[in-house]
């Protein structure tokens, strides 16, 4: 494999944004501090690819969505969500394929947190008819950690907090066509309904 010849910089910044994309599992171009990683990786994607693969992963990069995304070629190295987790993921999902159709592809997906409660209101979930806020705050951090969100508030748990959600949670699972993805999802979130659906743990994301 070739290695970065340039200078001692470049392989030092080809290190960092490696590193960054296992443990972040998305680089974004429209996020303030991922844009210059996303970049450095569209400009070296060949080397970027053949690293991965000598690891076991394949580097996606969609510039029509300004996403670097990381998969495990064997599946493994999943996280392992909390059904509530699983729950909301889709929810974000859902959201975002709903507000992306309203919007031109220069304007940001930014939805309520009232909006995520709504949504899981509408399923009516006996069990748990309505989501804490300590799980739901957490549940934010955590798909912050993997650039799939942020907050725009410091307490999500308010009603008004504003929360971005970046098109990389249209890669959380993936799936080219976008009719497609929203009727699974609706079809998925429809199996929680009512108790289906009883494991607590359900694997969705790549890590």
């Amino acid at each position: 494999m070739e290695i970065l010849k340039e200078s001692v910089i470049q392989k030092e910044k080809f290190r960092t944004t490696a590193n960054k994309l296992l443990n972040h599992c998305f680089i974004l171009k429209k996020k303030d501090d991922t844009r210059n990683d996303y970049i450095f990786i569209v400009q070296n994607r060949e080397l970027f690819i053949e690293y991965f693969d000598l690891l076991g992963y394949k580097i996606e990069i969609n510039e029509m969505q300004g996403v670097v995304a990381l998969t495990n070629v064997a599946g493994t190295g999943r996280i392992r969500l909390r059904k509530i987790e699983s729950i909301i993921l889709l929810i974000l999902r859902l959201l975002y394929i709903e507000k992306r159709k309203e919007l031109t592809l220069n304007e940001e997906v930014i939805v309520l947190s009232d909006e995520i409660h709504e949504k899981y209101n509408m399923l009516k979930i006996e069990a748990k008819t309505n989501i804490d806020k300590t799980v739901f705050r957490d549940t934010i951090r955590l798909f912050k950690r993997f650039n799939i969100v942020s907050n725009l508030d410091s307490d999500v748990t308010m009603s008004d907090a504003r929360i971005k959600i970046y098109p990389s949670v249209l890669f959380a699972v993936p799936n080219d066509n976008l009719t497609l993805l929203y009727d699974a999802i609706n079809e998925k979130l429809n199996k929680y309904m009512n108790g289906g659906e009883q494991n607590d743990d359900e694997e969705t994301m790549q890590d």
